[in-house]
């Protein structure tokens, strides 16, 4: 869990607190080695106005990149939230909704900013299955809405010194 949090600053970034849940939901929830994330906005300490808007007419496919990627650090920090210690985390699955134009056809690129970043975060634990999938109009007119599935892995724990043997 620690080694996430280094990667997030080591990249410039900050690892947000979980968002508050906008109706009667919680923003993730554990099921054995699996944690299921509510669908995540692009907030940044509870705005997200910056990233509001139907791509690209009023949200420009940049913009909503971005916004992707923040989506992505709101998902792994309400994921971290059901961990443990010496438990870590890979990424499964990605489901991503983008407000869009009718005519418009790069959804895919879009959430390429939060697939990216999960790699440069979790390594070959970032790499994961992916649905793109452009809308008519997401919640408080969110420019892009992601939702993560991830496995719980238990770090490794690499034995440092010796054994000592008795003998009989």
């Amino acid at each position: 869990m620690q080694n996430i949090v280094k990667k997030v600053e080591e990249l410039g970034l900050v690892m947000p607190a979980v968002a508050a849940p906008l109706a009667a939901y919680v923003p993730a929830t554990r099921a054995g080695d699996m944690i299921f994330v509510s669908g995540q906005l692009p907030s940044v300490n509870g705005d997200f106005s910056a990233y509001t808007g139907i791509v690209p007419t009023a949200l420009s496919q940049e913009k909503a990149t971005e916004g992707a990627a923040i989506c992505l650090l709101n998902n792994i920090a309400a994921a971290m939230s059901m961990l443990e210690d010496g438990e870590t985390l890979k990424l499964v699955q990605m489901q991503g909704f983008v407000q869009s134009a009718p005519d418009f056809k790069e959804q895919p690129a879009i959430l390429n900013g939060a697939s990216e970043l999960a790699v440069k975060i979790l390594g070959d634990n970032g790499k994961h299955a992916r649905t793109a999938v452009g809308v008519a109009a997401l919640p408080k007119n969110a420019g892009v809405e992601i939702s993560c599935t991830f496995q719980v892995i238990k770090s490794e724990v690499k034995f440092q010194g010796r054994m000592n043997w008795i003998e009989p």
